[in-house]
């Protein structure tokens, strides 16, 4: 006896094939496929599903993104001087009460003045953002300017300070 002689022992593995569905024959008239129906005809091929729901998903990251942080609304220099008297306090409030500005979901926005335009009037500025440039050219015409009290950053930190404690 040669190694290439030597098969599996047992009853069960003697002389037996692979049972081929699907082509007649000992299974009965449907081969164990069930009656009619795409499934049951030859070559059916079934597209996956979860291919249809991943088809469906923007490509591209961003979708329907909103930012977390607030934007300011821009206002320029020029507008100022059309709309305030000379020695005005501007700030978010006169701002809105002028309709230079609209309130954003029951709040008032941040305002940022930027310097695009020329002013002659002495303007006081308070609870904005302002650029450099515009800052320069207000102090150059004898107004004044206090840096931006409400930073959306630190209101969240403080808001999750105070309800930790």
């Amino acid at each position: 006896m040669q190694l290439h002689q030597i098969r599996r022992g047992g009853p069960k593995t003697k002389n037996k094939e692979k049972k081929r569905v699907g082509r007649g024959g000992k299974r009965g008239t449907y081969s164990g496929k069930g009656m009619k129906g795409q499934k049951s005809r030859a070559g059916a091929k079934m597209r996956p599903e979860m291919r249809d729901i991943i088809k469906k998903l923007p490509k591209l990251r961003g979708y329907r993104f909103n930012a977390f942080r607030e934007k300011p609304e821009a206002v320029n220099l020029g507008v100022l001087e059309k709309n305030f008297d000379d020695n005005a306090k501007i700030n978010p409030q006169t701002l809105l009460e002028k309709k230079i500005i609209a309130t954003k979901k029951g709040k008032t926005p941040l305002v940022k003045i930027l310097s695009s335009g020329n002013i002659t009037k002495k303007l006081s500025v308070s609870e904005c953002q302002i650029s450099a440039s515009a800052k320069e050219k207000i102090e150059k015409a004898g107004g004044s300017v206090k840096s931006e009290t409400r930073n959306p950053k630190s209101e969240t930190n403080s808001n999750k300070e105070n309800s930790k404690h």
